[in-house]
């Protein structure tokens, strides 16, 4: 019932066997019996390999979904309070200082609670690998936190003493630390953007295949989640420029988030489902919360409002995201019907020949 001469090679059988399982739906393979007769074998429905999944579901846990958010987060906060400490608003200052190390302190819990053991991070510090995203995140996230925390750290120095060797911390800290402020708002581009690069460099398909969109998506989210927690706290006299930034933030996160839409059969994930659900309500509460900031003003109970809305915009996205992914490499047709449509195109088959 095969073509392949008997005394083919074994590997060679077996490349054939499985090529034919491949076929497009619909497709008809037509062999000869030992009596001549013309036989017909459906094509494959691709299920699972011997019992199991055809692509493994991550391993990761909510944890890395909080992760994403908090390192988001955090990266927003360092870009606001350095924007504060070179336009002279002291108070939207200390928020995104703060906001900056809590996000990186919260991000670092996260990602070594669903590594299991904390030596596991430090295990991933041993070598640099450029080409690893993991590895790149890794060193960010390593030098990021101890410049967010000097910046932040250097915020209470006008509480120390005057006088002795704390009155001498008292005059240095607030240089270094608008120095350690800058110099994590050079790395928070990365930090807001490296997770999306993460994901997408996966084999899980919603994700691998939003690789254009969702550094974007994160980096939008990012900047919306730290505007959102300027407006609630900082002075209202300082936060013009959050008003701004929300709308900013905004525009990046819905152009780009359109994208997801436009993947073809990858995108179903990010619109159905529990993924769907989180992915819709954080474009709601995105919208709601930036036209709110533009019409707040100095009104803070509506500024609060916005601010809320703009933070939780940014969570129901980063966990619609990875719920997406998880779905998608549940559901073996999101890895094998794009495989087949690349090798149609390859080869240059019409859609009238995948069904011949």
């Amino acid at each position: 019932m095969t073509d392949t001469p008997p005394n083919e090679p074994v590997g060679a059988r077996f490349r054939n066997f499985q090529a034919r399982l491949e076929q497009p739906d619909g497709q008809r393979r037509r062999g000869r019996g030992h009596d001549g007769e013309q036989l017909t074998v459906p094509a494959a429905d691709f299920t699972s390999y011997y019992g199991r999944p055809v692509l493994k579901p991550p391993v990761w846990k909510h944890d890395i979904a909080g992760y994403l958010f908090t390192g988001g987060l955090a990266a927003g906060g360092a870009l606001i309070g350095a924007g504060a400490q070179l336009t002279g608003r002291p108070g939207l200052r200390q928020v995104g200082r703060w906001t900056a190390l809590g996000g990186v302190t919260a991000s670092a819990y996260l990602l070594v609670h669903d590594l299991g053991r904390p030596a596991r991070f430090h295990h991933m510090l041993r070598i640099a690998k450029l080409t690893s995203p993991m590895s790149v995140g890794t060193w960010i996230l390593t030098v990021f936190g101890p410049l967010a925390g000097v910046a932040a750290v250097a915020e209470i120095a006008p509480r120390l003493p005057q006088h002795g060797l704390l009155g001498l911390a008292r005059r240095l800290a607030p240089p270094v630390g608008d120095v350690a402020a800058l110099a994590a708002a050079a790395t928070a581009p990365a930090l807001a953007t490296y997770t999306g690069v993460l994901l997408a460099d996966t084999a899980v398909p919603s994700w691998h295949d939003a690789y254009p969109a969702l550094p974007f998506v994160f980096a939008g989210s990012a900047l919306a989640a730290a505007s959102g927690v300027g407006l609630i706290v900082a002075p209202a006299a300082e936060t013009a420029p959050l008003r701004r930034l929300a709308l900013a933030a905004t525009t990046i996160e819905m152009v780009s988030g359109r994208r997801l839409e436009r993947m073809g059969l990858t995108s179903e994930p990010y619109e159905h489902g529990r993924a769907g659900r989180l992915v819709r309500a954080g474009r709601v509460l995105l919208g709601v919360g930036a036209v709110a900031a533009l019409f707040s003003r100095r009104n803070r109970i509506l500024s609060a409002l916005s601010g809320a809305a703009l933070v939780a915009s940014s969570v129901a996205t980063r966990f619609g995201v990875f719920e997406a992914g998880v779905a998608s490499a549940r559901d073996p047709k999101y890895t094998v019907v794009p495989q087949r449509e690349r090798r149609d195109r390859r080869e240059g088959r019409s859609p009238a020949e995948k069904g011949t």
